[in-house]
């Protein structure tokens, strides 16, 4: 089984979407046999890579509401992703272009450290409150999952580095009709959006399993032998 996952690294439900995943997948007999892929998304590829803005300040401005509403709702947000074993600390957070991330990581999976890359991102942004648009700020993040340094300098040096990447999933998050994130895409057949709770994707791994893995329909290949029902017992006539 494949799941492909569309996130951005300053979606607070994609951080939490992914954990609640990876909570039904423990639980899930058939670990072993599931694939999970990220794909990029940016919730807003024209953000500046920073203003200063609170993330309070920025929530704000961006629905017209007030600091406090933003507070309540960032607060509301922050519950949720305490249920699942997450941690946010709104107050230091650093909204930012992820562009470079996303080119990063990409850059990452070619070494085979895409998840656990994926994973120190979202935690350096919601619960260290690093900018993940500085580059040494990457490069030290990268570094933490075994990322060579040379190599990554020279991927964020270079703007053109692993953006086709990028730009392929977010193209293909279009043509799939992905509006929000985090989507989720299990074997290019069944899709899963926002960050449903932990119940719901054990049913949908469950029931995914299940049709891709029939019991199986059993052929006789002796004919009618001697048996016996709740009605009695029968010896076939010759």
């Amino acid at each position: 089984m494949k799941i492909e996952v569309w996130s951005d690294f300053v979606c607070p439900f994609c951080y939490i979407g992914k954990r609640r995943l990876e909570i039904a997948l423990e639980q899930f007999p058939f670990k072993d046999q599931v694939e999970v892929e990220f794909k990029s998304f940016e919730l807003d590829p024209n953000a500046e890579v920073y203003s200063g803005k609170s993330i309070h300040e920025a929530l704000a401005g961006k629905y017209r509401m007030s600091i406090e509403e933003a507070k309540n709702a960032n607060e509301n947000v922050g519950n949720q992703a305490e249920s699942t074993g997450l941690s946010y600390d709104f107050d230091n957070m650093k909204p930012t272009n992820t562009f470079d991330a996303h080119r990063l990581t990409k850059y990452a999976k070619t070494v085979g450290k895409e998840k656990e890359l994926t994973e120190k991102l979202l935690h350096a942004y919601f619960t260290e409150g690093k900018l993940i648009s500085d580059h040494q700020i990457l490069v030290e993040i990268g570094k933490s999952v075994g990322l060579e340094e040379a190599e990554q300098q020279k991927v964020l040096a270079d703007a053109t580095s692993f953006a086709n990447d990028v730009r392929i999933d977010e193209a293909l998050a279009g043509q799939i009709g992905v509006t929000g994130v985090p989507f989720f895409v299990i074997n290019q057949k069944y899709s899963v959006s926002g960050a449903q709770p932990t119940e719901t994707f054990k049913r949908v791994l469950e029931q995914v399993w299940q049709e891709d893995h029939p019991a199986p329909k059993f052929q006789d290949i002796t004919g009618a032998g001697a048996v016996c029902t709740d009605e009695g017992c029968e010896v076939p006539k010759k």
